[in-house]
């Protein structure tokens, strides 16, 4: 097993190695690697219904889809993800549990009473600590997780605040859960680098033909590659989003839209008050992404709204 060491910080280079390293290499492989700030979608997921955007985007944090199920999660440099890449016979031998073991063993070393609950969480007297998600890949699977070791844990839960009840879809919803470091778990302090190495150590120590690997410049180059043409696109982080219904209010103001990959494919607006509809906007938006900035663009540089502030209608087409 190949243990690759992976320095970087950048999310979507991150996120981008996991799929890399799944797809083209053969050998079974173990990392621990960290982000900065960033959210972390699942596959399956609407972006816009799982995050705080207004807050993201006012502290500049990424929002990154991956390749993996599950809920959505925050990353910052007080968290650390471990990823197991694993050869297997068939899906039937994918098992949440035999990836958290070694890490639930190394907190017990420490005299943290670990416990692998439910299907994919590692919990500390109730407390969640990790979560875990899994991707097969034709004879391979990833399945990676988090570990609060000494994260931001205010943040955490500022990010991950939405307005889910404007949207209505057969998305993944992520199920929040308390958390709690590990960090304020143990009986001795440890830095984040030192638990680091133990679990390396750990791994070395128990898994044969184990060795580490630096990355190599080809590797560098793939990778940034793909996180380029994938990982930082809106189609991937927001578009591939299942598609969604979004309803919404403002006073006297209601509005239906239909979206799929992201676009704005039907849409229904009304005043309630004088019962005006408006029939042209609604076809005007179609075709366009259901995103404020395409739709701020719009409203205030080719559409014109009489009777109506457009910054009014921009609050009801796009209240995130």
């Amino acid at each position: 097993m190949l243990i690759i060491r992976r320095p970087q910080t950048e999310p979507y280079f991150n996120i981008a190695a996991e799929e890399y390293f799944l797809r083209d290499f053969k050998e079974n492989i173990f990392m621990l690697w960290q982000n900065e700030p960033s959210i972390i979608i699942g596959k399956h997921q609407n972006t816009l219904a799982e995050i705080n955007l207004n807050y993201i985007t006012k502290h500049q944090i990424p929002v990154i889809r991956r390749i993996t199920g599950g809920g959505t999660v925050f990353h910052d440099l007080g968290n650390i993800n471990f990823t197991f890449i694993k050869n297997i016979i068939n899906e039937d031998l994918v098992d949440f549990k035999r990836f958290t073991y070694p890490i639930i063993e190394v907190l017990k070393s420490l005299g943290v009473q670990a416990k692998h609950e439910g299907k994919n969480d590692i919990r500390i007297n109730g407390l969640k600590c990790s979560g875990n998600a899994e991707h097969v890949f034709k004879s391979r699977v990833l399945h990676h997780g988090t570990l609060l070791f000494s994260s931001d844990l205010n943040n955490l839960g500022e990010t991950l605040k939405s307005k889910e009840g404007n949207f209505i879809s057969k998305a993944v919803k992520s199920n929040r859960s308390d958390v709690t470091n590990i960090s304020d778990h143990l009986k001795q302090p440890l830095r984040i680098e030192q638990f680091i190495e133990l679990v390396n150590n750990y791994l070395v120590a128990n898994y044969p033909d184990t060795h580490y690997y630096e990355l190599r410049e080809q590797d560098m180059d793939a990778i940034n590659t793909l996180a380029n043409e994938k990982y930082k696109t809106w189609e991937w982080n927001f578009g591939y989003s299942p598609a969604y219904q979004y309803k919404n209010k403002v006073n006297d103001l209601a509005c239906t839209l239909e979206i799929k990959n992201g676009i704005i494919i039907e849409a229904s607006i009304i005043d309630s008050k004088t019962m005006d509809n408006f029939k042209s906007l609604e076809k005007e938006i179609v075709g366009i992404k259901h995103q404020k900035k395409e739709l701020n663009e719009f409203l205030f540089n080719k559409y014109s709204l009489e009777n109506i502030n457009n910054a009014k209608m921009l609050a009801l087409l796009f209240a995130v």
